[in-house]
């Protein structure tokens, strides 16, 4: 690893990274749900749809948010982390895990990775102008070039404890992505003593479930967004659960910024922690 003092690098989007506005993105939708403005119209289209399938959406984009806050609190505070792999960060917004983290340090190294070239056109001059902080084109399904990439190699000491944050991402890989083999394959990375992140939506058999995932299909979020615990738990195989476990957002360790903390629609969203022995 160089020096992570050294001069932010800004950021360049690839020359591919064309930004489509004719068809909804992941990472605009869940900017919308949490009062953001980095979308266009079919991103609104698209949550409107999620809305009135379930008007709870906007709950569970922000439970995931205020849950990924926590846990960073708890990692940065708790386990002693100094370093991060946030796959899948989605657009930069208020308390981004740079800024929650270090609230507790100010060392603590951050490498954002996304694939959506909004993200990327957006968010890399913002969050590569942190000292200690940077943001690269990366696909989770692809986690060996995450881990690879100079950038990565540059913030991240592999002979030091990290975590790697999967926040709300794999609930959009297909099944013929294999999120239980990406999740195997990014466990073995993970040097002893490491932690792992993983929050999804979660299939509770209810017909609102069913209604979501439905209408999340028919706009290209992902075939299989509601996975059940069941499914969902053998992402942490051979790791060991941090209490309370893979459990509701509003259960694991609540914060202040938790929203609705009572209703009912956190038990369609999971979270948890785990360390590598």
């Amino acid at each position: 690893m160089t020096d992570s003092t050294s001069p932010p690098r800004r950021l360049q989007a690839p020359e591919r990274a064309e930004i489509d506005t004719d068809r909804a993105s992941v990472a605009r939708v869940y900017d919308y749900l949490l009062g953001g403005t980095d979308n266009y119209a079919v991103d609104r289209e698209a949550s409107a749809a999620l809305i009135a399938a379930m008007p709870d959406t906007p709950l569970l984009a922000k439970a995931n948010r205020a849950f990924i806050r926590q846990a960073v609190r708890f990692l940065v505070g708790r386990a002693g982390i100094r370093q991060i792999i946030d796959i899948g960060s989605g657009l930069p917004t208020a308390g981004n895990v740079h800024d929650v983290a270090h609230e507790i340090d100010p060392a603590v190294r951050v490498v954002y990775v996304d694939n959506d070239p909004t993200v990327l056109v957006h968010g890399g001059p913002l969050l590569s102008a942190h000292v200690g902080t940077t943001l690269i084109e990366g696909d989770v399904r692809e986690p060996d070039a995450i881990f690879d990439h100079p950038e990565t190699r540059r913030l991240i000491d592999f002979s030091e404890p990290f975590a790697v944050l999967l926040g709300g991402v794999l609930m959009h890989l297909d099944d013929e992505d294999d999120p239980e083999g990406v999740a195997a394959r990014i466990r073995d990375r993970l040097p002893s003593g490491c932690y792992l992140l993983v929050s999804n939506t979660c299939d509770t058999g209810e017909p609102r479930v069913r209604d979501l995932a439905r209408t999340a299909a028919e706009w290209g979020l992902g075939s299989r967004c509601f996975r059940t615990w069941d499914e969902q738990i053998r992402y942490f195989d051979g790791l060991e659960l941090i209490a309370p476990g893979l459990v509701p957002n509003n259960v694991w360790r609540p914060g202040l910024e938790m929203p609705d903390p009572d209703d009912m629609a956190h038990a369609l969203h999971i979270g948890g922690i785990a360390r590598k022995p």
